[in-house]
């Protein structure tokens, strides 16, 4: 229920004052929080027979915001557990058994935005100690300048006795840093328009076409993400046994790949090339080059490629890829190959 009572508080606050939130940087912060943490603990050392269940807990937080995406913490945590002590009396005793938390955490703040991951190594001091390491996700949002709440969840993984635990958090910090909302100064005078860039991106907000532009993007004279074209390739080989246009299974995953690449630049074609090696007469060996490719063909066609995209030719004992007569060389000869290009937009990022 204090869990619960928590979450409803920082909801409210968060949707009464969203609309004057302001970010900050870098800086110091501390805080408070509350958390449920759900462990199954058996048999601890010296109490043979205590089993430690679930923890509703109370504790406090000081950290610091190094960069855009980078902070850490330490932490504090008061723990409540639900304890069962089988002996010695012989029905079993319920009770609450009280605990301790401590550790340090390493946030990364994806894109400098509100969602995080994180982890770290703790210490849990419940009638033996143990040492977790702990990883998670989480979300912040700041309620005013400064005051921002968090929610997060974490796995955790015991070193000492190889329990796996989980551990909710919701929590209400104030951060003592530097602010990306700049305060202009107050004049007696009538204070002249000034030029803002809402998205830090270089262009002002009256030229600024794409509003809210991600801070690691390069942007042009419009405030619009500048994408550049690089040509991405992929290729194809598939052999074949002697005298055979039956695509072995084996190449079912190269031909899905192709497939896969052909779906994702639905304008690129393919041409798929079939040879033969120098063994048998000539003609008879050009008819069997077509047949491979054709084969090759089917299997793209069943992955979900249109048959207009694929074109099928047999080149026979014309291209031969090792001029050797040997059984190896013969063997490197009978194949289907295929190169196949595309170009794709991708974004410049920002110097």
């Amino acid at each position: 229920m204090k869990l619960k009572s928590l979450t409803i508080a920082i909801a409210l606050a968060a949707t009464s004052a969203s609309a004057f939130a302001a970010e900050k940087t870098e800086g110091f912060y501390i805080g408070v929080f509350g958390d449920y943490y759900d462990a199954s603990w058996k048999d601890l050392n010296m109490y043979q027979n205590l089993e430690v269940n679930e923890s509703a807990n109370w504790g406090a937080e000081a950290g610091y915001r190094f960069s855009d995406n980078w902070s850490a913490r330490l932490e504090y945590a008061d723990m409540d557990f639900n304890a069962f002590l089988a002996n010695p009396i012989p029905n079993g005793n319920r009770d609450d058994v009280d605990g301790e938390r401590y550790g340090i955490d390493a946030l990364y703040h994806f894109d400098g935005g509100p969602f995080y991951g994180l982890f770290g190594v703790k210490e849990i001091t419940v009638a033996t100690d143990n040492t977790f390491l702990n990883a998670g996700v989480g979300y912040q949002h700041f309620i005013t300048d400064g005051l921002f709440f968090n929610a997060e969840t974490s796995v955790y993984q015991g070193l000492d006795r190889g329990y796996t635990d989980v551990n909710a958090k919701l929590g209400i910090n104030y951060l003592f840093g530097q602010s990306s909302v700049v305060e202009e100064p107050v004049e007696a005078a009538p204070e002249p328009v000034v030029a803002t860039d809402t998205d830090n991106d270089g262009v002002i907000d009256a030229d600024d076409q794409c509003a809210n532009t991600p801070m690691t993007d390069a942007v042009d004279a419009t405030g619009c993400t500048v994408y550049e074209e690089q040509e991405v390739t992929t290729s194809l080989l598939v052999t074949f046994p002697h005298d055979a246009a039956m695509v072995d299974q084996k190449y079912f995953d190269d031909i899905a790949e192709v497939a896969k690449f052909l779906k994702e630049f639905p304008e690129t074609t393919v041409v798929l090339e079939g040879h033969s090696s120098a063994v048998g007469e000539a003609a008879y060996n050009k008819t069997l080059s077509e047949k491979r490719a054709d084969d090759v063909a089917e299997e793209l066609i069943k992955d979900g490629i249109s048959a207009d995209r694929i074109s099928t030719v047999g080149y026979g004992e014309e291209r031969l890829k090792n001029e050797d007569y040997t059984l190896e060389a013969h063997a490197e000869n009978r194949r289907v190959e295929s190169q196949l290009k595309s170009v794709e937009r991708v974004k410049v990022m920002r110097k």
